[in-house]
């Protein structure tokens, strides 16, 4: 990589703020003064009656000139609510799927993103209210079908989103034990994320494979940041090694009619 590959993560509560106006060129101007290269956004909305029936996804990326792939976790008639990934780099749908829950219902977006002679597989989730839930979903998201099913010793694997999960949590101990979060890569202290006017919790997270270094990290917490929604977003500068030469296998070998049309 010319230089280090720029990743943000970020709740964006349907792009209702704490002052509560609707405003989705908000959530994009707060991404745009992190000058990231690739996005992982979590509660979506599209075609929702509650925030103008707007494609918040295709709007964000239309703002930031990117592309955005979206998986709505809800889906009511024609309304759509769920998690995206937006980059310019090239990118295709791997899988979009549903995850055991017992309350609201969640999923998980899975894109393969191309870096030169890298590819990169990027995983965004939204897990559950609850403690036992998040641990179905993260055993889940561990399982063959997922994470598991990808050789990280030849691939490049970034999981990130909002877990609801603090440190202490099982769900998080059970991810943490098989990829490394990137706050506590860096030399900075690791910072809270929740609610965005006074953090106190550490719920968004970043999990990183095999073959990624973290150069830096940092949760935004820009004026703008604070009011645009109810979470702070996570921006991460990655060192992405290539994997050993000929090793790399793509996702599409592994799960071939898997994959899924693009839901925008």
């Amino acid at each position: 990589m010319p230089r280090p590959l720029r990743f943000l993560t970020y709740n964006v509560h349907s792009c209702f703020g704490t002052d509560r106006k609707l405003d989705p060129a908000r959530i994009a101007a707060v991404i745009s003064e992190c000058r990231p290269d690739i996005i992982a956004l979590q509660e979506v909305d599209v075609g929702r009656a509650r925030s103008g029936g707007v494609d918040q996804a295709h709007m964000i990326a239309t703002h930031l000139n990117m592309e955005a792939h979206f998986h709505p976790a809800l889906h009511l008639k024609d309304e759509r609510y769920g998690d995206a990934v937006l980059t310019a780099l090239p990118m295709r749908l791997v899988k979009a799927g549903v995850l055991p829950s017992s309350g609201e219902p969640r999923g998980a977006l899975w894109v393969e993103i191309e870096l030169a002679d890298i590819t990169l597989q990027v995983i965004v989730t939204h897990l559950g209210l609850r403690g036992s839930e998040r641990v179905r979903q993260a055993t889940t998201l561990l399982g063959p079908g997922w994470l598991g099913g990808i050789a990280q010793a030849d691939s490049r694997v970034i999981l990130a989103g909002d877990l609801n999960a603090i440190a202490r949590s099982a769900a998080y101990k059970l991810l943490a034990a098989h990829m490394k979060d990137v706050q506590l890569q860096s030399n900075a202290k690791p910072r809270p994320t929740f609610p965005s006017r006074l953090p106190l919790l550490r719920l968004d997270h970043v999990f990183v494979g095999k073959g990624i270094g973290v150069g830096g990290c940092k949760v935004h917490s820009s004026a703008l940041a604070r009011v645009a929604s109810d979470h702070l977003p996570i921006l991460v500068e990655l060192e992405i090694e290539p994997p050993a030469k000929g090793g790399a296998r793509r996702a599409e070998q592994l799960h071939g009619n898997e994959a899924t049309a693009v839901l925008r």
